[in-house]
């Protein structure tokens, strides 16, 4: 089966799980009123392990030591990166976090580069400058200070670029299934190991933040990075990180809707510079010549 046969099918899954993970950060800041960051994590690591893992258990009993080394690289960077942007959310809304997160894009390039030897081009850097200044719009503060969830939130974005970079070369060896599977029982491993020295876990969960955690495993974790990983087997490192990069917008849509969240008009300026620095990193010279594809 070609590649090119699924190119269209892999654009699509990564647009659903972009949607997906936008409502997230709404559901996941009401969470956290109740339950504490490592323990959601957890929760919905094991869940998403759990109901992708049933089916595969065949598939899993035959994995290599190759294999395994791969998914643990995955979901090392997975645990850091959602731990990261989670401690993050508990400091600053919805709308900053998603498109503070989003800054991954910018990075992917470069981080590229430590692997493979390809060099960011014009495009990149010029791209990363923009993106500075739009995070600059967005995290600073009066007195020029960044708060406690920007920073936090931004420093995740280096670990979901390795997360891109070590899905898009395991994909090129190994089963969709199995690689979700590993990466999702490491980071849910490593959550169990670290909760309870953050924090102990609340003597009484209302029903309400059982039935988050329910949705983040089920569609926002399981369902999504599924999609995701058969997504980034059809389609280039570049192309997943434009289409990816949709989940800041429906992030902060769906947090002006439901969550009341009020932007300013300089945190909007932000939130398009970011936007923009991502298409100019990743389509590069198409993004600006004209009848050109990207």
């Amino acid at each position: 089966m070609g590649v090119k046969k699924y190119a269209a099918a892999g654009r699509l899954a990564l647009l659903g799980a972009t949607l997906l993970w936008g409502s997230s950060f709404v559901v996941l800041k009401n969470t956290l009123e109740t339950v504490p960051t490592l323990w959601v994590l957890a929760l919905r690591f094991t869940g998403a392990a759990l109901l992708l893992g049933l089916p595969l258990i065949r598939e899993l009993r035959r994995v290599d030591k190759a294999c395994l080394r791969a998914g643990a690289l995955m979901g090392l960077a997975l645990y850091a990166a959602y731990a990261l942007q989670t401690f993050g959310l508990e400091r600053t809304t919805p709308g900053k976090n998603a498109f503070l997160t989003a800054t991954y894009c910018v990075l992917t390039p470069f981080l590229y580069w430590a692997f493979t030897r390809r060099r960011p081009d014009g495009y990149n850097i010029a791209a990363a400058l923009v993106c500075i200044t739009g995070m600059a719009l967005v995290s600073l503060s009066g007195d020029l200070s960044i708060g406690a969830g920007e920073a936090l939130t931004m420093l995740c974005g280096l670990f979901y670029a390795l997360h891109i970079i070590f899905t898009s070369r395991a994909m090129e060896r190994y089963p969709v299934g199995v690689m979700t599977v590993l990466q999702f029982a490491v980071a849910a491993a490593l959550c169990w190991l670290t909760a309870p020295f953050a924090a102990p876990f609340p003597g009484a969960v209302p029903a309400a933040s059982w039935l988050s955690i329910g949705y983040l495993c089920l569609f926002c974790t399981a369902a999504c990075y599924l999609l995701q990983t058969f997504g980034q087997k059809y389609t280039s490192p570049q192309t997943s990180s434009i289409i990816l990069t949709l989940e800041s917008v429906f992030g902060t849509l769906i947090s002006v809707i439901f969550y009341h969240e009020a932007l300013t008009l300089r945190e909007i300026c932000g939130f398009a510079l970011i936007f923009i620095a991502v298409l100019i990193s990743e389509t590069r010279p198409a993004f600006l010549r004209p009848g050109a594809k990207a």
